[in-house]
């Protein structure tokens, strides 16, 4: 039997924040205290027929709650298919709603890309010289988690531009390697946006555009971005994991709260 206190918690993942230089669509959060919480319940029940008003609420507070205006992408999230394209290798993309919870809970390996700068791209051979390090080969269901060290920018504009990003021949080998899910600690899976722009710019070439997520069109795999703590997790491999994103009808993501257990 599963007991929590045989575990350290480790978690993953960075919240919803309003206002944060980090995000160029920040969430909108309004917030009701408990005193408007009275007003509006009471006036929903006098909508459906009873006689109430905020002062008949012990202490005449209701409940308290927000109201969130913010796109799917904002905070840790998780990237369905569909987000790459509306089909994967000639078949409709699934929606975060219909992604298996066998993709989300099992292992992780953390792959440490600390050293790569900012705005270059992570090969299929960098990928093979650190799981060599690793001493880690990939199995079915592993999920492998970047480490670029960008989560310390979180709270700043250098967050939006420092750290590097996967190549899609790097993300076709993981996903062909049997990896469905894979994370990182930046804000982007890709490149950082300006340095995509500035290629596609000097070269016209559309490869040079998201090339990671688009990879997503022909091998079928989700990705976490905006992750956060990996350095706080005790080793590298065999690391039990659940990143169950929230069901979204019909969405292209989901917010998730990564969680890592580590035996005690």
């Amino acid at each position: 039997m599963f007991n929590p206190a045989n575990y350290k918690i480790i978690d993953l993942s960075i919240g919803l924040e309003e206002g944060v230089e980090s995000e160029p669509w920040p969430p909108k959060i309004e917030r009701f205290d408990h005193e408007q919480g009275a007003e509006l319940l009471a006036g929903n029940l006098r909508d459906n027929g009873f006689d109430i008003e905020a002062a008949d609420f012990p202490d005449s507070m209701g409940l308290g709650w927000e109201q969130i205006n913010a796109i799917t992408h904002t905070g840790t999230h998780m990237d369905a298919p569909s987000h790459y394209g509306p089909t994967v290798n000639g078949e409709t993309a699934m929606t975060i709603d219909d992604v298996p919870l066998e993709w989300v809970h099992g292992h992780a390996v953390v792959l440490d890309f600390q050293w790569k700068k900012p705005g270059k791209e992570i090969t299929t051979l960098d990928i093979k010289d650190q799981l060599a390090e690793t001493t880690h080969e990939l199995s079915d269901g592993d999920l492998v988690l970047l480490e670029t060290g960008a989560d310390e920018l979180w709270g700043t504009k250098e967050y939006l531009t420092e750290f590097p990003g996967m190549s899609a021949d790097a993300t076709k080998y993981l996903v062909n390697h049997g990896v469905r899910v894979i994370g990182t600690d930046a804000y982007g899976f890709d490149k950082p946006f300006t340095d995509m722009g500035a290629r596609y710019a000097e070269s016209g070439d559309d490869s040079e555009l998201w090339p990671a997520h688009f990879a997503g069109r022909d091998v079928e795999y989700c990705q976490i971005e905006k992750m956060a703590n990996l350095d706080e997790l005790p080793r590298r491999t065999e690391i039990p994991i659940v990143a169950q994103p929230i069901k979204i009808e019909d969405a292209s993501a989901g917010w998730v709260r990564p969680l890592a257990f580590i035996e005690q």
